[in-house]
C-alpha cells in the first residue's frame, strides 16, 4: 500500500496540495497525488544533497525552494497540583510546484499548510486531537521569517521576544493551549553537520536540526477548566524535497529529555520487512549543549511491550533503549498508552516517561515519541 510505502503525513500532504491547488478533489487530485508519489515530482525542486551553512534565527523561517518542511514542537508539562499534561503543536509547509502558481484568483496558490494539535491529559486519561489545514493565500497561512512566524488561521507559532522567545497559540473548541518558551540549549545540528541522509538515494534527506530544551509556560484548556502550566518543549526542524525510499515502512522517533540534563534523539528508520534500516540515526546533546553523532549501531533498541489500536494496527508501546558509548540504560514507557492521532492520516505520537541509569547512577526523564507505518 502507498501509506506503507511513503511516510503517511507525505500522504496527506499530497492529496491537500492537490486540493489546495485544484480547488475540489477531482480526477486531476488523484494523477496529481500519483505524481507526488513518484521520483518524478521532485523536478524542479531543491534537494538536500550536500552540506550548508546554517545561519540563526533565518533557519527558523521557510524554505520555499523544498517541496516540504515542517516545525515540530512537543513538550511535557505540569499542572496545579502536578497534573501531568503532554502536548503536540505541529505545522507542515508542503509545495505542489518548485515555482509558484500563476494566480488565476487570489484564493489559488501552490502552497498547502496542515497543523496537528494534540494535548495528552495523563489524570484524566484523555488524548485529544485536532486538525487544521489551508492553502497559503490571503493570508490564511503562512510562514516568513523576519520576525519569525508560522501560522494557519490562530494557530500559530512566533517569535516573542529579544532573546529567542517564541509563543505557540492553538485552540478548539475542547481544547486549546497558550505557552511561551524560552530556549534553554542552541540549535544542535542533526546527521552530518545538519545534513541528515534517510536512504542510499543521493537526495533522499533533510537538513535537519533541533533545539532540545525550552523552559516552558502558560496556560492550557480543556474544556471550561483552565490550567497554569510549566515545563519542557523540544524544537524539530526539517525541510527537503525527497520521500522515504521504497523499501522503507516507516519510522520511530525518540526525543527524550533526561535529569542530568542531557538530551537524546534517535529516529529508528524501518523497513518494509520490519528491519532496522543502516540510515537509522540519532544525535546525543549533553548538559552544556554539546552533540555527539549517533550511528545505527550506536543505539540498541528493543520492544518489551505493544499496544493493539481498536481500530486496526499494532504499535510497540514499552522499549528498552541503550548507547553503550555513553553508559546508557533507559526504559521508556508511554504515559497513556492510547496516544493515537486519527488525522487524515493515522499515526501514534504521545509524551514517554523515561527510567534508567547512566555508567551507573540512576537518571530519569520524559520525552515523546512518534511511530509511523503500524496502521493503515
Amino acid at each position: 500500500m502507498a501509506i506503507r510505502r511513503k511516510s503517511g503525513l507525505l500522504l496527506l500532504a499530497a492529496w491537500l496540495l492537490s486540493f489546495a491547488a485544484f480547488g475540489d478533489e477531482s480526477s486531476a487530485t488523484q494523477s496529481r497525488l500519483s505524481e507526488l508519489l513518484s521520483g518524478d515530482g521532485d523536478a524542479g525542486f531543491e534537494k538536500a544533497t550536500g552540506a550548508r551553512e546554517f545561519a540563526f534565527p533565518q533557519d527558523h523561517g521557510p524554505h520555499p525552494g523544498f517541496r516540504n518542511e515542517w516545525w515540530y514542537v512537543t513538550g511535557n508539562l505540569d499542572g496545579e497540583g502536578g497534573r501531568r499534561f503532554g502536548f503536540e503543536l505541529t505545522i507542515f509547509r508542503f509545495a505542489l510546484t518548485a515555482a509558484a502558481t500563476e494566480a488565476e484568483s487570489n484564493w489559488r496558490s501552490n502552497q498547502v499548510y496542515i497543523a496537528h494539535f494534540a494535548v495528552t491529559d495523563a489524570d484524566g486519561e484523555r488524548f485529544l486531537t485536532a486538525e487544521r489545514f489551508s492553502r497559503g493565500a490571503l493570508g490564511l497561512a503562512g510562514a516568513q521569517a523576519a520576525p519569525f512566524r508560522v501560522w494557519i488561521d490562530d494557530w500559530e507559532i512566533a517569535e516573542a521576544g529579544p532573546s529567542g522567545q517564541w509563543r505557540l497559540r492553538a485552540a478548539d473548541p475542547a481544547f486549546s493551549i497558550d505557552i511561551e518558551l524560552a530556549p534553554a540549549k542552541s540549535p544542535v545540528l542533526n546527521g552530518d553537520d545538519g545534513l541528515s541522509q534517510k536512504s542510499a538515494e543521493p537526495g533522499n534527506a533533510s537538513y535537519y536540526y533541533s533545539i532540545t530544551r525550552w523552559a516552558t509556560a502558560g496556560s492550557l484548556r480543556l474544556g471550561e477548566d483552565v490550567f497554569r502550566v510549566s515545563g519542557l518543549s523540544w524544537l524539530d526542524r526539517e525541510w527537503s524535497t525527497s520521500a522515504l525510499g521504497a523499501e522503507q515502512l516507516g519510522w520511530d522517533w525518540f526525543a527524550l529529555q533526561l535529569s542530568d540534563g542531557s538530551d537524546l534523539m534517535f529516529y529508528n528508520l524501518r523497513t518494509l520487512d520490519g528491519s532496522q534500516d543502516e540510515h537509522s540515526a540519532g544525535t546525543w546533546i549533553d548538559a552544556d549543549g554539546n552533540s555527539l553523532h549517533l550511528e545505527r549501531e550506536d543505539v540498541e533498541i528493543v520492544v518489551t511491550d505493544t499496544w493493539e489500536s481498536p481500530e486496526g494496527g499494532v504499535y510497540p508501546s514499552a522499549w528498552m533503549l541503550r548507547v553503550p558509548r555513553q553508559g546508557l540504560a533507559l526504559d521508556v514507557r508511554p504515559v497513556m498508552a492510547d496516544q493515537e492521532l486519527f488525522t487524515t492520516v493515522r499515526y501514534w505520537e504521545g509524551a514517554v516517561d523515561v527510567q534508567g541509569e547512566r555508567d551507573g547512577s540512576p537518571v530519569a526523564g520524559r520525552g515523546y515519541v512518534e511511530l509511523t507505518g503500524y496502521a493503515e
